[in-house]
Order: C-alpha cells, then structure tokens, then sequence
C-alpha cells in the first residue's frame, strides 16, 4: 500500500508543480523578457508539452487510486479524491487536445486577421478558456495535497 500512495504522491507533486511554474513562471518570464511572438511560441510549446506531463501523471494517479480500493481498505475520501483527479485529467485533456490547440491555429492564423475585433476576441475567449482549466487543474491539485498533507502519516492510503 505504501508503494501505490508514493506513487499517487509522486504523480500529483508532478503533476501540480508543472502546472504552477508553467503558469506562474514560464509564461510571465517568457512575456517579460521576449517579444510577444516568441513568447507565445514558446509558452505553447511549453503548455504542449506539460499537457502530456498531465496525461501520464493523471492517469498514474487515477491508477494508484484504483489499485489501492481494489488491493486493501478503501483510501480515505476515496469517491471525492478520485473524482477531483478524473476533473483535473478532463480538464487537462481538453485544454492539451482542444482548448491549447485553438489557441494555436488562431495564432498561426494571425497575419491581417490579427487586426480585426473577431480575431482578437475569438483568440482571448479561448486564451482565457485554456487559463481556466490550468487554474482548476491547479485548483485540484491543490485540495488533493490538503487531503494528503492534513492525513500525516497515518498508514490507510
């Protein structure tokens, strides 16, 4: 049992902390020091790459969760945790597969078209889509470590 909540821990530390120095490092410090193209570039690149992050560490955790209820006593909050983690891997997999994908063709679209009113306010609805589903992906994370931190040491997953 123990295995199974290291490797739920690991994938949620993963996970969480991807998602906080994406958000709270990567893309201000890419927009603070390189021109907003390349900035752009790079932090979607970044996001690309952190959603695939997400599938592995969600789905590694799901797993652990799963394997845990079927191996011994039920984790604690078990039917709460793991629909806050199936949330947070939805919401990962729509921003990596549909959400962050938008925002990239509109970008590559860009040109004149940047110039109209129907571009610029497509491109910030689904900006602001992809930032919502990172802050409660964040969110998520965040109540799942409460739990883990609040339970200490005891041995029930």
């Amino acid at each position: 049992m123990f295995a199974l909540r290291f490797v739920s821990a690991l994938a949620l530390i993963v996970w969480l902390g991807g998602a906080i120095v994406v958000a709270g490092v990567v893309a201000p410090a890419a927009f603070g020091v390189l021109p907003s193209h390349e900035a752009a570039n790079l932090v979607g690149e970044t996001l690309r790459r952190f959603h695939v992050l997400g599938y592995v560490a969600g789905t590694t955790l799901l797993a652990a969760l799963v394997g845990a209820a079927l191996l011994g006593p039920r984790p604690v909050a078990f039917w709460a945790r793991l629909w806050i983690a199936t949330f947070m891997l939805a919401a990962t997999l729509v921003s990596g597969l549909w959400v962050n994908r938008r925002v990239a063709a509109l970008r590559q679209e860009a040109g004149a078209a940047a110039q109209t009113p129907g571009w610029r306010a497509s491109f910030a609805r689904w900006h602001r889509a992809s930032g919502l589903l990172l802050m409660l992906t964040i969110g998520g994370g965040l109540v799942l470590v409460y739990w883990e931190a609040r339970r200490g040491s005891d041995s029930d997953f």
